[in-house]
């Protein structure tokens, strides 16, 4: 190719826009999280209010949610646009925090509170691998009389299909504390379906409905209009479920139904929806079952684990609580960014017991190619289990480690993925495991160093690297040899394609072998840690001299007039690598500002597409809290007023906000990184 096209290429004028001042809280999610536990069951409101549509997985499949109340015998909707010839109460608030999400609703004078709650905090690793979440409802009020209030929720068999013409079949079980219904498909192929844009069409949904009172709650299955129709003329459910069982999904739509009336003041009435998926994982052709199971519980214990729900909103109102209080240093809109983001980071991922019981978690690489275990997916979302449980981090690697300490794996350097989810059974990117054709060695083999020196610098030891290190040394050879001048290859920002001589790939190589020299130290291997420092601070003053541009730094070696954020240059401040001078940072950051859009910084000069993962950690590289909120600015804008109605996109364009395809991603745990900065003692000022 000339060097005209490839200078065309790199070189894309941007017009600079000066947004407007950025808003002081996060006041339109683009998306709501609901019921948002795993990479199946996740579902989404993505309207202004929730009556507008039906909730939608991630994929944009509606999946049938219908909530009602009855008011002094008047019914209104709470959720869903059906039946359409009730009136919609008036939604008044909408508040999401890190594992609720709470709707406020007026009408018939009642003020009625709908809060989803996922029992999804960081140190507890069992409860966060249930699929279950509670849908809590209290009413109060407004006009100081009494009122008689019942409140009904129903769920469509679309929640347990791929395809709405599926067979399905549902049954009622008894618990210890009452009576669930369940639904799930008829074939039950357990982890045969695999792919990116794909649900889950095995295991059963359950519904359970009750009160923490006395009042009275009951549970059925009918079609949709029939379970509807009878809440809206009776106050009540159907007598007997639906007999016509099974049947395909779509074929006058049965749906899962609870009531329960609110007969005091303090009443609540709480809705279980909680998926039994037998088996959730597949490594190494092991199947294997969801951390809670391990032990043998089954339905009837994943229902019951939901009943102390006095516990369940204490600790996960604490969490969020705190999760809060700990963001607002940075300010108010990052904190109401995180709280956004948390559920979609967890619910990306799945927590499995591997065949002695020990977690394992396995990340989907949703909307972008459906890989599981992606190590350029973990990286991003790293400082957000860094940050709040490194064990759940730990959980992510080790199947990646045992998987290169394989046979199997016969490269220098480190593996992209697992394979394709939920299937872990090997990599299946670019060359798998025949060639090197389009992997990523130098992106790959600088991520897992830079993570396994953090989980070390967070833990102060090295133990769970040790058993690997003959591995990291490999890797870490590997890059001495290719990453300070990299050849032509993918880095994780693969939809910009091949590209040689990357300076930000070549900034990854350096801090991660300064990553690598602390893992040593930790390790107790004074030696080989004080080799490998020399060699990062030798790529440091090289990478300074090969990376010069006309005000800051380049994207490609030799074109000074290209340019690029250097996310990868923040681990030097979060590790205290001291590899490169302030003046580096200050001269990125001068630049990145001159190259602002209105609704954020782009990656590179190549295009105006920005990644959200990335520039957060872009914003941090001054330390300066000043820095970070200029750059982080036009972000949350964005967040306020982008067009497309998606849970957090990381790819998106910064001229008009619309995103470039792949959302609801784990990577935005990156926007942990001020958060990890402050864990480690260098947090912006």
């Amino acid at each position: 190719m000339p060097f005209t096209t490839i200078l065309a290429a790199l070189l894309t004028p941007a017009t600079l826009c000066f947004p407007v001042a950025p808003p002081t809280a996060v006041t339109r999610p683009p998306a709501v999280p609901l019921v948002a536990q795993d990479p199946y069951m996740s579902v989404w409101s993505m309207s202004d209010r929730l009556t507008d549509d039906w909730p939608r997985h991630w994929t944009n499949v509606p999946m049938g949610m219908s909530g009602m109340v009855r008011i002094d015998g008047k019914t209104f909707r709470w959720c869903g646009p059906q039946p359409a010839s009730i009136p919609a109460m008036e939604q008044k608030s909408l508040r999401v925090d890190a594992t609720t999400t709470t709707y406020l609703f007026e009408s018939g004078g009642v003020q009625l509170t709908i809060a989803f709650v996922s029992d999804v905090a960081p140190d507890d690793m069992i409860a966060a691998s249930r699929s279950a979440c509670n849908v809590v409802a209290t009413s109060a009020a407004t006009d100081g009389k009494s009122h008689e209030v019942s409140v009904y929720l129903d769920v469509s068999g679309e929640w347990v299909v791929f395809s709405p013409d599926q067979v399905i079949s549902w049954t009622r079980l008894r618990t210890a504390s009452g009576d669930a219904v369940s639904m799930g498909t008829i074939s039950q192929s357990v982890l045969a379906r695999d792919g990116d844009w794909t649900r889950i069409d095995w295991g059963r949904l359950y519904l359970s409905a009750f009160s923490n009172g006395t009042a009275q709650s009951e549970v059925a299955v009918a079609s949709h209009d029939r379970s509807r129709d009878e809440f809206i003329h009776t106050g009540k459910l159907v007598a007997t479920d639906d007999l016509r069982t099974p049947r395909p999904a779509n074929d006058n739509w049965p749906v899962m139904a609870g009531r329960v009336d609110l007969a005091t003041p303090d009443a609540k009435a709480i809705f279980t929806l909680a998926l039994d998926d037998n088996r959730s994982i597949e490594l190494f052709q092991r199947p294997l079952p969801p951390l809670w199971a391990y032990k043998g519980a089954g339905a009837a214990e994943l229902l019951d684990s939901c009943r102390d729900t006095t516990g369940l909103l204490a600790r996960t109102t604490a969490f969020s609580k705190g999760l809060r209080s700990s963001a607002e240093h940075i300010g108010p809109v990052f904190a109401d960014l995180t709280s956004l983001a948390y559920r979609q980071v967890m619910a990306g991922n799945k927590i499995v017991a591997d065949w002695d019981g020990s977690p394992v978690m396995f990340p989907k690489e949703i909307t972008s190619n459906g890989c599981i275990s992606t190590v350029d997916v973990i990286y991003p979302a790293c400082p957000f289990f860094l940050y709040h449980n490194p064990e759940m981090l730990k959980a992510q690697l080790r199947p990646i480690m045992q998987y290169a300490a394989s046979p199997r794996w016969k490269f220098p350097f480190a593996p992209h993925d697992l394979g394709t989810y939920p299937k872990a059974n090997g990599q299946i990117y670019g060359g798998r495991e025949a060639g090197e054709e389009n992997q990523m060695p130098v992106e790959e083999s600088g991520n897992m160093l830079i993570m396994l020196g953090a989980l070390a610098r967070v833990e102060k030891n090295a133990d769970f690297s040790r058993p690997y290190l003959p591995i990291l040394e490999r890797w870490a050879t590997y890059l001495a040899v290719h990453g300070l001048d990299p050849e032509n290859q993918l880095c994780t920002d693969d939809f910009a394609g091949h590209l040689a001589r990357n300076a930000n790939l070549s900034a990854k190589t350096t801090v991660a072998l300064g990553a690598y020299a602390q893992l040593l130290k930790a390790a107790g291997d004074e030696a080989g840690s004080e080799k490998w420092m020399r060699t990062a601070r030798e790529f440091a003053d090289k990478w300074q001299t090969l990376a010069k541009g006309e005000n800051a730094t380049v994207l490609v070696f030799g074109i000074k007039e290209t340019w690029s954020q250097k996310y990868n240059l923040i681990w030097d401040r979060v590790l205290g690598l001291h590899l490169f001078p302030q003046s580096v940072f200050d001269a990125e950051s001068a630049l990145y500002k001159s190259k602002m859009q209105q609704y954020g910084l782009p990656l590179d000069s190549r295009k105006t597409y920005s990644k959200l993962d990335w520039t957060t950690w872009s914003a941090c590289l001054t330390g300066r809290k000043s820095d970070f909120n200029d750059i982080m600015g036009p972000v949350y804008t964005w967040v306020n007023n982008g067009p497309t109605r998606v849970p957090l996109t990381d790819w998106y364009e910064t001229t008009d906000g619309r995103t470039m395809g792949m959302h609801t991603r784990t990577v935005i745990g990156g926007i942990w990184m001020p958060l990890l900065m402050d864990k480690m003692g260098v947090g912006l000022k």
